[in-house]
Formats: C-alpha cells, sequence, structure tokens
C-alpha cells in the first residue's frame, strides 16, 4: 500500500515555532489558547498578526522545528510494510525546501530521498493520505486520514486521527485497496 504524509503539523510542529517567536519578539503569551477552527495567527494581537508570513518565509523557519510526537516510530513502523512517501507543499515557501529536506534527513533518516515529494498541490496517486489540510483530499481518490490540528477542529466530513498511534492503529484495523 503506498501513503503519502504531510509534513507540517502531521510530522513536525510549526505552530510551536510561531507561538515561541510571537512570545520572543511580542511578548505574547506562550500558553496561547488555540480555539477551534481557527489558524493560530487568528488568536494574535491584530497589529501584529501579519508578522507570522515574515516568519514563515525567514530561511531556517522549517529547519528546527520540534516533532509531532510519535511521528517517528509510527512512520517507521509504516515503512516496514507499505511504501511511504512525504509530500509537502514546499514550494509555497521558498526557503523552505532546504530546510525540510535537511529537517527530514536528521529526523526520517530511512525514509530515502527518492520518497519525498515537494510540491505546491498534492495531485499524488496513493491509498492513504495523513494530512490536516482538507484542501489537500478535494482531488485526492484514496482513504483520507484528516491528522487534527486547531484549525480543523470543527471539520466532521473525513476520517479523523488524533495523534500517531491512531494513525497506526486505523491503518492496520482498515487497510485502503491497494492501488
Amino acid at each position: 500500500m503506498r501513503i503519502a504524509i504531510d509534513m507540517d503539523e502531521v510530522l513536525a510542529d510549526p505552530i510551536s515555532k510561531f507561538v515561541s517567536r510571537y512570545n520572543q519578539d511580542y511578548n505574547v503569551p506562550l500558553d496561547l489558547t488555540m480555539e477551534p477552527g481557527y489558524e493560530f495567527f487568528h488568536h494574535i494581537p491584530e497589529h501584529i498578526n501579519h508578522k507570522w508570513y515574515d516568519y514563515i518565509n525567514e530561511a531556517g523557519f522549517f529547519r528546527d522545528l520540534p516533532l509531532i510526537e510519535g511521528s517517528v516510530e509510527a512512520v517507521k513502523k509504516l515503512q516496514e510494510e507499505h511504501d511511504v512517501y512525504i509530500v509537502s507543499a514546499a514550494t509555497e515557501f521558498r526557503n523552505s525546501l532546504v530546510d525540510k529536506y535537511d529537517w527530514l534527513s536528521e529526523h526520517f533518516p530511512f525514509i530515502s530521498w527518492k520518497n519525498i515529494v515537494f510540491c505546491g498541490n498534492k495531485i499524488i496517486k496513493a491509498d492513504v493520505l495523513i494530512d490536516d489540510r482538507i484542501k489537500n483530499f478535494v482531488d485526492f481518490d484514496g482513504r483520507k486520514l484528516l491528522f487534527t490540528s486547531p484549525h480543523n477542529l470543527l471539520v466532521t466530513d473525513y476520517e479523523r486521527v488524533d495523534n500517531w498511534q491512531q494513525v497506526l492503529e486505523k491503518i492496520q484495523q482498515q487497510p485502503a485497496a491497494k492501488l
């Protein structure tokens, strides 16, 4: 089975880095409460909420993102039995390409460069797509696993996974039909 996995908010945690940067630059509290259905920047004071775009375009922003808990172990397990690809819309932010490649090489060295897809639109053919953004499910024909993030908590139209243990359980319980 071919499994495609998104990076940001699925393998890597950019939200905690945004919160940390806002706290460092503007003294926005680290205990920022994320309301369901909203992006993190909707919770930032209006006069500085545009700054996220500057952060995300900086060289190095994506290089040191924290891991989503359990992601490395789960992806290793998936790779033992499946064809795993990392699929990221890395071309959206020019400086993210090298950062994301280096981040993957550090944290997921067992994923071959041949199994890393940096793209704009995720027009991929796979049996399963694990992603936090429903826009990536629109033209996807396989099984859609929505990885929980604050911005998608109000979405109910997709099969949801809250963590990597649930991903493993769902794929083991109900494997997708092979391509």
